[in-house]
């Protein structure tokens, strides 16, 4: 039997942010997701960038949707409309998943639906938000922020890993990497990074080469001192490099790779959790455990179970 389809469909309104549109479009134009836009009012939605797009969905799609994308809302303090608050509150109280990119954060916060919870959007906006609903508890300092049911994502480029965390919930740690890889993205930004803001001075030089190293040597010991002796600097300048256009220090940035090819292995093979710390360069099955359970709250062998389960 074919599977099922997740519908994912994207709330657009005029100004609308192509880029924010297109990070949902890109991460959900897949076998497992259908993708679809809609609109208060069906016709032409005028873009940030210029043009404009022809959208023929109105809000009824969102009582299909099973997840909804809200990829920014501009003017940043413009009041959804009653129909709009209604259509999100009700695909909400019948299980489908809220999420929003950048500014898009707004129109979530007018349902309500975020009162007494974290969220995040754009750095710039985020007083905005705090000010108009303060019931809300709004972080600035983060890329993303899941609870499960509703999700919220920081600048534009960050709901790329926020969709990507999607996927990563619904069909593991592996068939994220892959998208990840179609789309030559890193494959996992855990969603506590720092957003970048532009009044921190970026780097000349670009990790992306050591990145690129690193992951494909996780099974070796590499310390922070070998990391900051490929590109020539201290130990300092490097940290300061990945603070810089990472928003973390690099051994926490490791960390975070070795956990996520944790995950694929326990998704994708049947290796003993031994053999499985000696290919993530976590040395042994006790601490891969412990650093597993630090970072997931559960156990190598109960995510597995769990995974299989699904």
């Amino acid at each position: 039997m074919a599977m099922d389809r997740h519908r994912v469909v994207a709330l657009v309104t005029a100004p609308q942010a192509s880029f924010e549109l297109g990070c949902a479009a890109t991460v959900f134009r897949d076998e497992r997701y259908r993708f679809g836009v809609c609109t208060e009012q069906p016709g032409p939605i005028r873009t940030l960038e210029g043009f404009d797009m022809m959208v023929t969905s109105g809000l009824r799609a969102l009582d299909r949707a099973d997840t909804i994308v809200v990829p920014g809302w501009l003017p940043i303090n413009r009041e959804p409309s009653v129909a709009v608050l209604r259509a999100l509150r009700r695909a909400h109280a019948r299980g489908a998943r809220l999420v929003s990119i950048c500014s898009g954060a707004y129109a979530l916060a007018a349902t309500g639906l975020l009162d007494g919870r974290r969220a995040t959007t754009h750095w710039r906006y985020a007083d905005e938000l705090q000010s108009r609903f303060p019931a809300v508890q709004v972080d600035p300092d983060v890329l993303y922020i899941d609870h499960g049911d509703i999700a919220t994502s920081a600048g534009s480029g960050t709901g790329i890993d926020l969709c990507l965390q999607l996927v990563r919930n619904d069909h593991g740690a592996a068939y994220a990497a892959q998208i990840a890889r179609r789309m030559v993205m890193p494959p996992h930004r855990e969603g506590g990074q720092v957003q970048y803001r532009t009044e921190v001075p970026q780097s000349p030089q670009s990790l992306g080469v050591l990145l690129d190293w690193a992951t494909d040597h996780l099974a070796e010991p590499i310390t922070i001192d070998d990391l900051a002796a490929r590109l020539n600097v201290s130990p300092r300048t490097l940290a300061r490099r990945f603070e810089e256009q990472l928003g973390t220090a690099p051994g926490q940035w490791l960390l975070a790779q070795r956990i996520a090819r944790t995950r694929a292995l326990l998704e994708e093979t049947d290796l003993p959790v031994e053999t499985i710390a000696t290919h993530v360069g976590l040395s042994s099955a006790t601490n891969l455990r412990r650093r597993f359970h630090t970072a997931l709250q559960t156990t190598p062998s109960a995510y597995r179970r769990a995974y299989r389960g699904m």
